[in-house]
């Protein structure tokens, strides 16, 4: 049975379903608490150069290491002398931070679907407490939340176990509808569109200790967390192993990426007039929140179901994306080798059950505290996990480069040299800006050195291979 099922509109649709996920529902909130306008504005422009380049590298290597499949962290192994212990660390370690990260973001976006399903079910966000123990305090809206959330992990879980061209399609009608859906929020926004509410446009931020922060590093602040708003735009490539053509994952990769920016900017910028500066602060849904205050709470329901096909078809292509990172990583050695276990279908079985298990781990963060909170937690972690693997795939970038591996033309190599350069800087610029809060730094790096753990049973199981032979 060949798996090479996806054609250029599924992988396309992946790449905007992962990337308009759970990020243009609650970003607009996170974004007016750490920038002013001028500072949200220069972060999506610098980022979306940033992006733009890392999205023309990772077409760029599929086109030319079409054997090198799973995603960016892949490259890692390439760094170093091939079946050295070097390359089979750094293959390890960097999938392993990748594979997190994933998980990670299908855990936000499923949170983010229960923030929506609130709008039509408020007693998700109760107070009424079930149960207190010592200083554990368990309310009914975190109980049930918790119990929504794990019935769409599972239910998701049994449809991508009935194989990739059936869950692909799924999320493709999910996608389009997204799309169609917040086209019509843009144009109505436009109308609706309040200059007063969106204060003025060079006006200071705070931090915690009451100290006014400047525009760069407002713009600092705001990157990372518009970073996560364009994580998912190498999907293409992680499912290159099942794409018709080679061709098409450069060209989908593209093509969502300038869907998504189009959807990101206009939103999250549109979505600032239409509640004021404190409104929007205090927001669990702002798109929400900002279509009801504009023409009426019906068309805020409206919105929050659209919402929720949204994110049901986001939450598909990540579980999908967060089983297909090991799985592939596992059959080219880099990984533990029961991951690359799939069923009758295709589908990686083995690690799609760990993947879910460990996610439903993550979701008991929405027992305690606010589903805000358990998502701005999430985020900030997920993204410095992934930060290293871009990195990584943009210095292999550079290194085809270098040597001329795959280049016969010196033009060629001097325009994709530019390229590379750009995306390595952008990639070191954010992993910088990250740091700006120690603790949340070392939290994501402690997601990826934590796999040194699970190291051992890697090469564990390369003695056992080798002995077989």
């Amino acid at each position: 049975m060949t798996r090479h099922k996806l054609g250029f509109w599924i992988l396309t649709a992946l790449v905007v379903g992962n990337m308009v996920g759970s990020g243009i529902f609650m970003l607009p909130r996170s974004l007016s608490e750490a920038a002013s306008p001028a500072g949200v504005l220069l972060a999506w422009a610098a980022t979306g150069l940033g992006v733009l380049m890392l999205a023309l590298v990772f077409g760029s290597l599929a086109v030319r290491k079409p054997e090198l499949t799973g995603g960016p962290q892949i490259y890692a192994k390439e760094l170093f002398r091939e079946g050295s212990l070097g390359s089979l660390l750094a293959g390890f370690m960097s999938t392993w931070g990748y594979w997190v990260g994933n998980i990670a973001g299908f855990v936000a976006v499923i949170t983010t679907f229960a923030s929506y399903l609130s709008t039509f079910f408020p007693v998700l966000t109760s107070g009424k407490v079930w149960l207190s123990v010592g200083g554990f305090t368990l309310k009914a809206g975190n109980a049930l939340t918790f119990l929504v959330c794990s019935l769409l992990l599972w239910g998701t879980h049994a449809i991508c176990l009935k194989g990739i061209k059936g869950a692909g399609r799924l999320n493709f009608i999910a996608t389009a509808t997204k799309v169609i859906g917040f086209i019509l929020f843009i144009v109505i926004a436009l109308f609706t569109f309040q200059n007063s509410n969106i204060g003025p446009f060079l006006a200071p931020r705070t931090n915690d200790s009451g100290q006014t922060i400047g525009l760069l590093s407002q713009v600092n602040a705001a990157a990372v967390a518009t970073l996560w708003a364009f994580i998912g735009v190498e999907s293409a490539m992680v499912f290159a192993a099942r794409a018709r053509r080679k061709q098409d994952i450069r060209r989908a990769t593209i093509a969502g990426l300038l869907i998504s920016i189009v959807l990101y900017v206009g939103i999250s910028v549109l979505t600032m007039g239409l509640l004021t500066q404190d409104q929007l602060a205090a927001s669990q849904n702002p798109l929400v929140d900002g279509i009801s205050a504009a023409i009426g709470p019906v068309y805020g329901k409206l919105l929050a179901g659209l919402g929720l096909i949204s994110l049901l078809g986001s939450t598909i292509g990540w579980v999908l994306l967060s089983a297909e990172v090991p799985f592939q990583a596992a059959k080219q050695g880099v990984f533990l080798r029961s991951f690359a276990k799939e069923n009758d279908m295709g589908m990686p079985k083995a690690s799609l059950w760990i993947s879910n298990a460990l996610g439903q781990l993550l979701l008991l963060s929405t027992v305690s505290g606010s589903i805000s909170a358990a998502f701005d937690f999430i985020i900030y972690i997920a993204t410095l996990a992934y930060l290293v693997p871009y990195l990584i795939a943009s210095v292999y970038h550079l290194k085809l480069i270098w040597t001329g591996e795959t280049y016969s033309l010196r033009k060629e190599r001097v325009s994709e040299g530019i390229i590379g350069v750009l995306a390595f800087i952008y990639s070191a610029w954010v992993i910088v800006a990250g740091t700006a809060n120690l603790k949340t730094f070392l939290l994501g790096l402690a997601l990826i050195v934590s796999g040194i753990l699970f190291y051992p049973l890697l090469l564990r199981n390369r003695k056992t291979n080798s002995k077989t032979v």
